[in-house]
């Protein structure tokens, strides 16, 4: 780094930046500046701009406070790097999910339901009280049926109990009371019932019993001895451990059990408002804070806009400017009363600026990850004069983007690659846009290049009918999509696609597979050849070509390292400091005992098998039960992933192709997916066409919902929905070829059509 660099002090310096797969690299990132992050998913951006500059930042800012707080924040470990200089303090906005429990909601998270709180707090009339009052989350306020949840959990006998059997047979069919479990004896032990008697030949009193009864102490069985247990009916025990708590809260095993004996009901006593009744009279401009909650936001503001009192007046001004920038977000059709748990991440992402555009703090540095994903084109522009705005307030923006319309605003880029994985991970371009476009790069070569819209289009094979739609805000739509072409499901953000694909086909149509962007539900040591399910033959070939058990060629049984238990590294706990995470020094990282390398197959130990990329192990392995599958990884565009990389470590576009290797085998089949483009590259879309298009013409029916517009010019058919989102939606507006969509005059898709091709 030359003497000039040192010296700079409108510039963030990065020196040997080796996390992950970077190269080693370093660079001068100017400050005040938007600077966006470009390349093909895997090349590198997040683990330069987020596990090195964000994390760094963060570390660094953690130790400027006190042990006693420090113990108290997240622990950050320091990046794989040699330095970093002019770093200043990193708001990350990422597309993580938001989280919370049942309790969390959008006015909750965005800190404007205190507000609205306390303005009928202050003149709603009749005044309920303090502003705790009208707090679902507070006794004070919540509706003490449901406990300020709205809805309420009831126990489905029918799913609960078979009650042809006996309680010896197995007649409860929930799991935790399953026939043999400590909870099961209660009833079975309790001396009240014939335990080889059908439930169906109870007479009143034993249901009564059996369901909601009160009794002596119950012996109980159990491996520290026998314990004595109260009596206590099913009904009313299962309420008390299941239903009268938060049960997001429990784990997703349990969740799913519950889930599978209950039915949901919108709470009887508050109709879903949440609160009790003396809340509830409590009226401003005519609503009461539930209905205020659970207007469209942009029809919230239009209420709040006639407010004059002197007293909430102030507190309006304070409500304004959050519920507006909403609606800039093109979010105005989300309510405050919507829980966080069902937004997607761009809609998390872009209410988490809520709380930083109104910030009058400068010299930052905010991070955002891929924020137009989610939105439709007609929104990028609102997006983009957001993040202007906080860059001219004397800010830095890093931008992780593939859209093309963000990266042609930016003010430096830098494009990451040439490739991905061990063949990216160096900066292939640094500069303006107008450099990048004329760059030898495949970001250069796709900026320069526009995709023509598809002229001949395949011919429906059939029709699947959606009949009477009307979930959320699909106003009765009867629609018929065609079978064994490619569909694109299009519209602005809340106009009704994914309720309408995703949710209304689903259910209509049982035989449907819905590939959406819901997180891989694995562990922290899973990997893609766990995730595949090739590991079990792998290991099975090894046990057989040296006659040894499988297990001892598994890292999470009977071969793991037994130092770093099979994680290939230890992670020290540093009390109040950052944790420590070196590579065991038994394995070296293998995460084996020693004993498993003197096993062979063909030359190769199990640590030489998951250390090959997809490409190797498929020329490694010609036995068919793995190799199709490693072939269907290569067809992804994965095939530079080895087997053993941890799923954990992937990007998220490489996960969510890992999901689509598990069912390119199907023909016949009808397929939904949920935005495919998020995460890639313009290049890995040009793939990824390739590849929808070889799962249509292998005999299959694919269905996407998609903004992106090299992806809408490419299919045979297209269902625009609108015209806007919320209750401007909910309609089909447009059916037929992307040609015949760039005539119609009203489709907000047409009209972004028209631009792009201009």
């Amino acid at each position: 780094m030359n003497s000039t660099m040192n010296h700079r002090k409108d510039a963030l310096h990065i020196t040997g930046a080796s996390e992950n797969n970077l190269k080693n690299i370093s660079l001068s990132i100017p400050k005040n500046k938007l600077i966006v992050f470009t390349g093909v998913s895997g090349s590198g951006k997040s683990s330069l701009v987020f596990d090195t500059i964000a994390v760094e930042s963060q570390r660094q800012l953690n130790e400027t406070f006190s042990w006693f707080v420090r113990n108290r924040l997240p622990k950050h470990e320091k990046p794989n790097v040699e330095t970093i200089d002019n770093l200043s303090t990193a708001i990350i906005i990422d597309q993580k999910p938001v989280g919370g429990n049942a309790r969390s909601t959008v006015g909750t998270m965005t800190d404007i339901y205190p507000l609205m709180r306390l303005l009928f707090s202050r003149i709603g009339e009749p005044s309920a009280g303090a502003s705790t009052a009208y707090s679902f989350n507070d006794p004070a306020g919540m509706c003490k049926a449901c406990d300020g949840l709205g809805h309420a959990l009831q126990v489905d006998l029918d799913r609960l109990l078979d009650k042809s059997k006996s309680l010896q047979d197995g007649a409860i069919q929930f799991p935790m009371f399953a026939q043999g479990t400590w909870q099961w004896q209660i009833y079975a032990h309790s001396g009240y019932f014939d335990v080889e008697k059908p439930l169906s030949a109870y007479n009143e009193e034993e249901w009564e019993k059996l369901l909601y009864g009160k009794g002596s102490k119950v012996p109980i069985k159990s491996s520290g001895g026998v314990a004595k247990v109260s009596y206590e009916g099913l009904l009313l025990r299962f309420n008390r451990l299941y239903l009268k708590r938060d049960i997001s809260s429990l784990a997703p095993k349990n969740r799913e059990a519950i889930m599978k004996v209950v039915s949901e009901e919108v709470c009887p006593v508050c109709h879903g408002a949440r609160l009790n009744a003396t809340a509830l009279q409590s009226i401003v401009k005519g609503y009461n804070i539930a209905q205020c909650s659970m207007m469209e936001i942009a029809d919230l503001v239009e209420v709040l806009k006639d407010v004059h009192d002197p007293i909430g007046g102030p507190i309006v001004n304070k409500l304004l400017p959050p519920l507006e920038r909403i609606c800039k977000m093109g979010l105005g059709y989300l309510s405050l009363h919507r829980e966080t748990s069902s937004l997607s991440g761009g809609e998390a992402q872009r209410l988490k600026m809520v709380r930083h555009l109104s910030s009058s703090l400068t010299g930052m540095t905010y991070i955002f990850d891929e924020p137009s994903v989610g939105l439709h084109p007609h929104d990028v522009a609102r997006l983009i004069a957001l993040m202007q705005e906080l860059r001219d307030k004397g800010n830095t923006v890093l931008v992780v983007e593939h859209d093309r319309d963000v990266i042609e605003i930016a003010d430096h880029v830098i494009d990451m690659g040439p490739l991905a994985g061990q063949r990216g991970g160096e900066i292939v371009f640094e500069g303006t846009v107008e450099g990048l476009v004329k760059a030898q790069t495949l970001t250069g070569r796709h900026l320069r290049e526009r995709v023509a819209i598809k002229e001949a289009v395949r011919d429906a094979q059939g029709w699947i009918e959606i009949q009477h739609a009307s979930k959320h805000n699909l106003n009765d739509v009867q629609v018929d999509i065609p079978i064994g072409v490619l569909t694109a499901v299009t519209g602005v953000a809340g106009s009704g696609k994914s309720t309408l694909v995703g949710d209304v086909l689903a259910a209509q149509h049982p035989e449907v597979l819905i590939i959406d962007q819901s997180a891989i539900g694995t562990s922290s040591r899973s990997c893609p050849a766990t995730y595949l399910g090739v590991m079990d033959e792998i290991r099975k070939r090894f046990a057989e070509a040296n006659g040894v058990a499988a297990s001892l060629f598994s890292f999470n049984a009977k071969g793991a390292c037994p130092v770093c238990e099979g994680r290939g590294v230890m992670t020290t706990d540093m009390a109040f400091m950052d944790p420590v995470t070196t590579i065991c020094e038994h394995c070296e990282g293998r995460r084996y005992k020693e004993e498993v390398l003197q096993y062979r197959l063909r030359g190769q130990t199990i640590v030489d098998v998951l250390a090959m990329t997809a490409e190797q192990a498929a020329a490694f392995f010609d036995e068919d039960k793995i190799h199709q599958k490693l072939k269907n990884l290569i067809d992804v565009g994965l095939g530079y992933i080895s087997l053993g990389q941890t799923v954990s470590s992937m990007s998220g576009g490489e996960r969510q192709r890992l999901k689509l290797a598990t069912e390119l085998h199907l023909t016949g089949s009808i397929f939904v997916m949920d935005e495919p483009t998020t995460g890639l590259h313009m290049a890995d879309i040009e793939f990824l066409m390739k590849l929808l298009n070889r799962i249509v013409d292998n005999g299959n029916t694919l269905i996407v919902i998609e903004h992106n517009l090299d992806v809408i010019k490419q299919c045979d058919w297209i269902m625009d929905m609108g015209p806007g989102g919320g209750k401007h939606g909910g309609h089909i507006i447009f059916e037929g070829t992307p040609k015949e969509l760039l005539m119609h005059p009203v489709s907000l898709t047409a009209a972004c059509l028209r631009k792009e091709l201009r």
